[in-house]
């Protein structure tokens, strides 16, 4: 992110879940995403239970669940995808703790690169922080819009890789617009800050992501690219990131 930075570009993080609409499907989108133009992969994990998701990322998880992929099953579409981007883990805490204490070991063997746990606030859990933080995976960390400047600085102090700021409150889903205010936010978490910020959350379309690479250093693209997935296919799903690309790009 940061040599994109230099080179005047910003990262485009694009969320999937593993097995959806296919297992097969995740695969191909995971391998052909980044000639698209995707910088860095967000896997999600399916979960039964996704409380910070949308109804088209909490659909796409029960289809995937209902064709038995799991954790295991997502690391073996990983593995096998062979992605030529950095793959980072997008989970709830509990399929991790399921999995068993040398998960973030074999999630680095079937090449993930690091893990966002989406239900685990800085301070929640300080033996399972550490256990996250210590792995062999960038351990990337959540901010809210609403999040108050000292703690913006605690959370940044105990994440790596990159921040992921939500644009808005709320759980994911395609918005028409970027929250009016992400500069301002942006501006607020880079003061204490030193890690690349990726903005996302309701990021649907070119314009969109445009704008909030005018402030960011990344743009996360995930329930649109999903929705796209499921009901035009990886071609169109794949058309989409293209575009997204192109107008980050034009910046």
């Amino acid at each position: 992110m940061r040599a994109l930075r230099a080179e005047g570009r910003r990262a485009l993080v694009c969320y999937v879940t593993a097995g959806h609409p296919t297992p097969a499907d995740s695969v191909r989108l995971i391998r052909e995403l980044p000639a698209a133009g995707c910088d860095v992969l967000e896997v999600g994990i399916p979960f039964s239970d996704p409380l910070a998701d949308g109804p088209i990322i909490q659909g796409s998880s029960q289809k995937a669940l209902a064709q038995g992929v799991n954790l295991e099953r997502a690391l073996g579409i990983i593995a096998e995808a062979k992605a030529s981007a950095p793959v980072v883990l997008f989970s709830y805490l509990n399929p991790l703790m399921k999995a068993g204490p040398d998960v973030l070991a074999r999630a680095h063997a079937a090449g993930v690169s690091g893990v966002l746990v989406t239900d685990l606030p800085v301070g929640a859990d300080p033996a399972r922080e550490a256990w996250l933080g210590s792995g062999p995976l960038e351990f990337v960390r959540l901010v809210a819009p609403t999040t108050p400047r000292e703690r913006m600085a605690e959370i940044a102090k105990h994440g790596s890789g990159f921040v992921y700021l939500i644009s808005r409150l709320g759980v994911t889903g395609v918005h028409q617009g970027a929250a009016v205010d992400v500069g301002e936010t942006v501006a607020r978490l880079r003061a204490v800050c030193a890690l690349p910020i990726c903005v996302g959350f309701g990021i649907a379309m070119p314009e969109q992501a445009r704008r909030v690479a005018d402030v960011a250093d990344g743009v996360v693209v995930g329930s649109a690219l999903v929705q796209t997935v499921e009901t035009q296919g990886v071609d169109a799903a794949l058309d989409l990131v293209r575009a997204i690309r192109a107008a980050m790009d034009a910046r």
